[in-house]
């Protein structure tokens, strides 16, 4: 297979469990090389995604590798011969690669989990809470550009709003509801979208409010997408100059254990739809 010059998250997430489960049964990449009958540095491209892998391959890697893990066998296999090109491609060259991997990994995920502390999750976004949002935090962006970034933010929300929705869990502080990202009417709507949302059987929206006692969590953004087995589970967050996408087993724990402890002290999901439509009075 030709090598690839950028590969995606997707790509590079594949090679890296093959990686795991290759130092999981104490092997070098020379061992993996002798029983493909290549050399290492083609394992090393595999294992970092510049270069596929057949499913015939992944098959014997496993076994070599004494996985007994027949799901997540499955799954790799599934990943290395997914040949999908969704409808994030169009946006390749034109937004940072970050935003076609976030779109890729939510389409490929069978649940999703958000926590917000400061905005309104992505997903419940609308057009106008999303182009005030990209609008202020780069003034030098030229309208085309922003245009691009609302249109991907809005097709995204297919995951959610699409013939085949996938489950999805928002825990959403008070203050992300409070903060005025446009207007007034644009707030309102906005508080309006998350209530239609929050009405779906497969959605569930809760509030943390202000006056909650003991209360040190508010570094704990997150996006978490869950994948066809836990291990391939993926945490996604926001940094000052990077999005990065967490997949080590301990992180991925802590973000569990984190989401349900945020998730217990939240309002339950009838309470926080009427504690927004008390916001939305307000406004």
């Amino acid at each position: 297979m030709p090598r690839r010059r950028q590969p995606t998250a997707r790509q590079e997430r594949l090679g890296a469990e093959l990686r795991k489960l290759r130092e999981a049964a104490g092997l070098k990449g020379r061992d993996a090389a002798a029983l493909l009958g290549t050399d290492s540095t083609q394992v090393s491209q595999i294992e970092f995604g510049t270069a596929g892998v057949s499913e015939e391959r992944v098959r014997r890697l496993a076994a070599h590798y004494s996985c007994a893990d027949a799901e997540l066998i499955e799954a790799l296999v599934a990943m290395a011969t997914d040949g999908t090109r969704g409808w994030w491609e169009e946006f390749r060259g034109h937004l940072p690669t970050a935003f076609l991997d976030l779109a890729e990994l939510e389409f490929h995920a069978c649940y999703r989990w958000d926590v917000d502390f400061l905005h309104v999750p992505g997903l419940l976004q609308t057009e106008d809470y999303a182009r005030a949002l990209f609008s202020y935090v780069n003034p030098e962006f030229p309208q085309d550009e922003v245009a691009r970034r609302v249109e991907h933010r809005m097709k995204r929300r297919v995951i959610i709003e699409g013939a085949d929705p996938i489950p999805y869990e928002a825990v959403i502080h008070e203050a992300a509801l409070r903060i005025r990202v446009g207007s007034r009417a644009a707030a309102r709507a906005q508080l309006t979208r998350v209530l239609e949302l929050s009405e779906a059987d497969h959605v569930n929206v809760r509030v943390i409010p202000f006056d909650l006692d003991d209360f040190g969590g508010a570094g704990s953004a997150m996006v978490y997408a869950g994948g066809p087995v836990s291990q391939l589970d993926t945490v996604v967050r926001d940094g000052p100059h990077a999005t990065s996408f967490i997949d080590a087993q301990a992180q991925l724990d802590r973000f569990r254990t984190l989401f349900r402890r945020l998730e217990a002290v939240s309002l339950e999901p009838e309470r926080s739809r009427d504690f927004i439509h008390r916001l939305a009075k307000e406004l």
